[in-house]
């Protein structure tokens, strides 16, 4: 039995000399096992103090910087140098050689040398888990069963695009409403911390009452510019939390767990994650993946309820019911999906009527995303000039009064 030969890093000690002990270095060897590896430093004299192999260092370091291995990147790179007539080694080795992000060149060279070592590529790509998703290697895989590699490759391209194109719809349709909201926050302080106290200064020298709620906001108004070392402070402090609460992942995907389940909002947010669950199981299906066992894949991109839901209809597929009456009976279907996917069991087709029910939703998600835009816009303003008409009418109203009483 042949083994493949892995690159191992190891942290050994020299033997004593004169009873002192040599310092600590770290030292690669290439070897079939630990075991070897470790055999093959006792033989130099090395006392071994800890081994892990090149693809564990990779896959700790991609674990802890997640997201900056540009995989759709990569990915349309390797398809034109596949579809350009250059085998997978050759591809690999233009990638590596042109890659200048130190993160994204070690990962490349780790696929290169395990690509030279004889390993297959979805093998390489299995063992780099936090880089590689699971649908893309098992993509891979079944491509390389195939022959068919550059396929499948050009379908996990256009399912990227597909999505990173509605994130970066929402993407655009929250950047307005967020600015409207910066710039009202930024004018109603400037208002009660700067313009409020000059007019408390007018009213309080003219020793005439004021109404309460003038009152209130005079008093408000003097309070900020009082403490306004304590205020900025405060409100810099504010800020600052909600910049890092957004920056934890954590704290990102509890908000957006909420977010979700607002009765305008959950709906389109089932519907979108439905599209995503077609279009990816279209992508296994398109290569070569039993129906079962890309529903078990695809299942993590669907809602915790969801999932149970797929489970239930998983299960029924394999007791023999047709995979559009499961995904309805445990309710996974829209009508439009329902009658495309009948369509698909009917002719053969099921992947391609996955890919088109994806697109439907994926096109009245968009239309849905531009319509909530414009109404939120508007309403956004409406808000915005409603506190800041009430802040600089209750400024003015003693100078109603007072010009009423002239009268």
């Amino acid at each position: 039995m042949q083994f493949q030969m892995r690159q191992f890093q190891l942290r050994v000690q020299g033997a004593q000399v004169q009873g002192a002990r040599a310092a600590s270095q770290e030292v690669t060897i290439e070897a079939a096992s630990e075991a070897e590896a470790i055999q093959m430093a006792a033989k130099n004299g090395w006392q071994v103090l800890s081994i892990a192999s090149t693809e564990e260092i990779i896959n700790e370091v991609a674990s802890k910087q997640k997201g900056q291995f540009p995989l759709l990147q990569f990915s349309q790179e390797l398809l034109t140098l596949l579809e350009a007539g250059l085998n997978l080694n050759e591809a690999i080795t233009t990638l590596h050689n042109k890659e200048t992000r130190a993160g994204a060149a070690a990962t490349l060279g780790e696929i290169l040398l395990a690509l030279q070592h004889g390993k297959s590529f979805s093998d390489t790509l299995a063992e780099l888990p936090a880089i590689f998703p699971d649908i893309y290697v098992a993509s891979m895989r079944a491509a390389e069963r195939r022959g068919n590699l550059p396929e499948a490759l050009g379908r996990f391209v256009n399912y990227q695009l597909q999505f990173d194109q509605i994130k970066k719809k929402l993407v655009s349709a929250a950047i307005y409403p967020a600015m409207l909201l910066g710039v009202g926050a930024l004018v109603t302080l400037f208002l009660l911390g700067y313009v409020v106290p000059k007019f408390s200064v007018v009213y309080e020298s003219s020793g005439r009452d004021i109404p309460w709620m003038s009152q209130m906001l005079l008093g408000f108004g003097k309070a900020i510019a009082g403490h306004s070392t304590l205020f900025l402070i405060g409100l810099g402090s504010l800020v600052g939390s909600i910049a890092y609460a957004f920056s934890v992942p954590a704290v990102r995907a509890q908000l957006l767990e909420w977010l979700l389940t607002l009765p305008f909002v959950a709906p389109r947010a089932a519907e979108f994650r439905l599209s995503r669950f077609y279009r990816a199981l279209s992508l296994l299906l398109h290569a070569g993946i039993p129906l079962t066992k890309g529903l078990a894949m695809v299942a993590p991109m669907l809602m915790e309820a969801q999932q149970q839901q797929l489970a239930l209809a998983r299960r029924a597929v394999e007791e023999g019911q047709s995979f559009s009456h499961a995904l309805e009976q445990y309710g996974l279907t829209t009508p439009v999906a329902q009658s495309l996917l009948k369509v698909g069991e009917n002719t053969g087709r099921l992947s391609d009527m996955l890919e088109r029910s994806a697109k439907f939703h994926d096109e009245e998600f968009a239309r849905w995303v531009d319509w909530a835009s414009k109404m939120l816009e508007p309403l956004l303003m409406t808000v915005i000039g409603v506190v800041i008409g009430a802040v600089v009418v209750l400024m003015y109203m003693p100078i109603f009064e007072l010009a009423g009483s002239l009268s």
